[in-house]
């Protein structure tokens, strides 16, 4: 799957946006698993580094005018209530000091979790360099009016250029941008109708618009809500079509530090067990049966019976010497 994310949308994460952190924490587990590349201009990285600033200004300004400057008519002194409301605003005003405060050493200390997770992206990204060619095609672009692009500004038109030259042929990209410059005026959740039809001609394929990241982990992973869960899931996926005893020990290594599993993940991961040789070949292993065995003592009541039998009694067979 083929990524692209305007500057915009993380710069987002500094200021006011309905997502959540835990969208960027999903993005970096499907980085690091390979299910999707995120492709990165070092447009898009300047572009952030020059903006990120402003963008947390503005944010500490926004949160520094959201004061409780609340006014008593004289007769509110009379009833219990009063008193209760006056410390309750007081300590509404200290703990808004403390958070500002706290953000503020944040941002000097660059240690805004923020911070951590787009620089954790940027990382496992697949990075364009700006070329001079890129520059002079993203110039043209401009000159003759073609979007995306704004005000002169060739920054837009250098990351459309970078991805029609770096992302593979007839494969989609999904692109996730909340500016004017990539979606449609007649309807903001698709994208421009010029970009839309030169991709296809030039690329054989198509490009999905999102504004956000949520409605794109919503259409493609609906069930998942954390990181966490998220590789769970991609974990018993391999660990289900594990081709190689060195593949199911690698991937049973990493699914062994989790201690809770749904109902659907252990029967996933009981009947991989069961049906995968390159599992089932090797269960005698010390760290393959001691994940099995844990899972089986403590999900036994998630197992279907008719798996539960079978791998308690290979188990059983399989034990290793004391």
């Amino acid at each position: 799957m083929n990524l692209f994310i305007d500057t915009n949308v993380f710069l987002s994460f500094y200021h006011l946006t309905s997502d959540d952190l835990e969208e960027l924490r999903k993005l970096s587990v499907l980085l690091e698993k390979g299910e999707v590349t995120l492709f990165l201009p070092d447009q898009v990285v300047d572009e952030f580094r020059r903006n990120r600033e402003n963008k947390i200004a503005d944010a500490i300004k926004k949160l520094k005018s959201q004061s409780l400057n609340l006014q008593f008519p004289q007769l509110c002194k009379d009833y219990d209530e009063y008193p209760k409301l006056r410390e309750l605003q007081k300590q509404y005003e200290k703990e808004h000091s403390k958070i500002i405060k706290n953000i503020i050493d944040d941002v000097e200390g660059n240690s805004l979790k923020a911070d951590e997770i787009i620089e954790d992206l940027f990382n496992k990204a697949s990075l364009i360099e700006t070329t001079d060619d890129l520059i002079s095609n993203a110039d043209l672009r401009m000159a003759i009016g073609n979007p995306p692009g704004k005000n002169g500004s060739l920054g837009d038109a250098i990351d459309w250029e970078a991805l029609l030259d770096n992302v593979p042929d007839n494969e989609d990209l999904y692109l996730i941008a909340d500016d004017r410059d990539y979606f449609s005026c007649l309807d903001e959740n698709k994208p421009k109708e010029f970009l839309a039809r030169e991709w296809n001609e030039k690329k054989g394929s198509n490009v999905i618009l999102y504004r956000r990241l949520s409605p794109f982990f919503n259409e493609h992973y609906p069930d998942i809500k954390l990181a966490s869960e998220l590789e769970k899931e991609i974990l018993i996926r391999e660990l289900v079509a594990s081709p190689t005893f060195a593949t199911t020990h690698s991937v049973v290594a990493r699914l062994s530090k989790y201690e809770d599993f749904s109902i659907a993940q252990v029967n996933q991961i009981v009947e991989a067990s069961l049906a995968n040789n390159q599992i089932s070949w090797i269960i005698g292993d010390s760290e393959i049966f001691v994940f099995l065995s844990n899972l089986v003592e403590s999900h036994k009541d998630k197992i279907e019976e008719s798996n539960l039998q079978p791998l308690i009694k290979i188990l059983e067979e399989n034990a290793p010497d004391e």
